[in-house]
């Protein structure tokens, strides 16, 4: 469960039950006055009643009656041997009000909830030794909840469960844009700085992370100042050794080994340089066919077997040098580990180039495929092998972020390995 999903709930909740604890509470505290009230108003009635009765023309308590009960919803009727009454239920708010009223009256007083099957609130009375029963509608004594009461309910309801989104919310969301900054962070792209807003503890989240990415991008720079500074001045000796050994004179056979290791290793600050200098190109509409066409070119004149198998491609927002310079990179890998021939196959659609480049080496192991995407790793297994820096797999793997794409080492069919490069643009 997500952090503002487990939040609102719990914040809903708090507030739901708050409600319903501040309603209890009220109707306990709503009580004891209103049941003074009601046993006020019942003694009153039946006091009034008593009085109408006793002062009224014994031949007009019919009409008397009949107006009580058309004027204010009273019933009045004389005691009798055969009624069947039914006792006041179990409600402690009754109670209460039967005994303030018992109180009032004398404890002669009874009480019913039905009389006859007429239910009500009915109540005994004595004029001189005849006992009467009235009765009060019982709306007049308990409190029904209607449709205002489920409205309100529902509208304090809505209350809470918005306030409850609205604290998830506020907590949650920069939450959730300091993990995707983290995870930018860690994929190698550019770091946009978090907003520093909201509470306290979030404002000094952020400026805490900002400061940690501003560092980290600092020393990744002067990393990258080193390694390239380092890089550029050993090539200078190395150029100068060169044309010292074609001049020497000596042995074709030794002076071309030295030669090619001098090469080997000016391709290795080659890659040191092509590592420092990051993702800084800037990006622009190319046609990838051409960048394609090019490479196939190259390697034709160095002699190797490489197939380059493409349909009609899009034209992508890409840096040229840096796409060719990671599909080199994984050319020359396939070259070194796995020797000829090499295919590469390119297919584009929607603003997606995927290009692959196959080989019948012997593979990597499944563990190891992302492992070797990290600068300075190298395997020491089936595809180990002379020369490499360990950085040929990690620039490819940067370009294809810097581009919104991904680099996959997958196992070919049939054996060897298919290095899918993912572009998008």
């Amino acid at each position: 469960m997500t952090l503002f999903a487990r939040s609102f709930l719990l914040i809903a909740l708090l507030n739901v039950a708050a409600v319903i604890a501040s309603f209890q509470i009220w109707r306990v505290y709503e009580r004891e006055p209103r049941s003074r009230q009601l046993a006020q108003e019942m003694v009153s009635v039946v006091n009034l009643t008593r009085a109408a009765l006793v002062s009224a023309d014994p031949f007009r308590r019919r009409d008397l009656l009949i107006e009580l009960n058309e004027s204010e919803g009273l019933r009045v009727y004389p005691s009798t041997a055969s009624e069947k009454l039914q006792p006041l239920p179990a409600d402690s708010f009754l109670a209460m009000v039967a005994e303030r009223v018992r109180q009032a009256l004398g404890e002669n007083t009874r009480f019913a909830f039905a009389r006859d099957g007429m239910q009500g609130f009915w109540v005994s009375f004595f004029i001189d030794e005849d006992e009467f029963w009235v009765r009060l509608p019982r709306e007049r004594i308990q409190r029904r909840f209607g449709l205002q009461w489920a409205g309100a309910a529902a509208v304090l309801l809505a209350i809470a469960l918005a306030g409850a989104w609205l604290i998830a919310s506020t907590l949650a969301r920069p939450l959730a844009a300091l993990t995707r900054a983290a995870d930018r962070l860690g994929r190698g792209e550019s770091h946009q700085p978090l907003p520093e807003a909201g509470p306290r503890e979030l404002r000094t989240l952020a400026a805490a992370f900002n400061h940690m990415a501003h560092d980290l991008e600092s020393l990744e720079r002067e990393r990258a100042m080193v390694l390239a500074g380092i890089s550029h001045d050993l090539r200078t000796p190395l150029s100068r050794l060169r044309l010292a050994l074609e001049m020497s004179g000596a042995e074709s056979s030794a002076s071309d080994a030295m030669i090619t290791d001098i090469d080997e290793i000016d391709a290795v600050i080659g890659q040191f340089l092509d590592f420092a200098r990051g993702d800084s190109e800037d990006k622009a509409e190319h046609d990838p066919g051409a960048v394609l066409d090019e490479l196939a070119e190259h390697y034709a004149r160095l002699g190797k077997r490489v197939e380059v198998h493409r349909d009609g491609l899009p034209r992508l927002r890409f840096a040229r040098m840096s796409v060719r310079r990671a599909l080199a990179n994984l050319v020359d890998n396939a070259l070194r580990y796995a020797g000829e021939p090499i295919e590469v196959r390119a297919s584009g659609a929607r603003k997606t180039l995927v290009i692959e480049v196959l080989d019948r080496g012997p593979g990597i192991p499944a563990g190891e495929a992302e492992r070797l995407k990290r600068p300075f790793t190298r395997l020491e297994a089936s595809r180990s092998g002379a020369g490499g820096s360990g950085l040929g797999l990690a620039i490819v793997e940067r370009v294809a972020r810097a581009h919104g794409g991904s680099l996959e080492l997958l196992a070919r069919p049939g054996g060897g390995l298919a290095a899918r490069l993912t572009l998008k643009g």
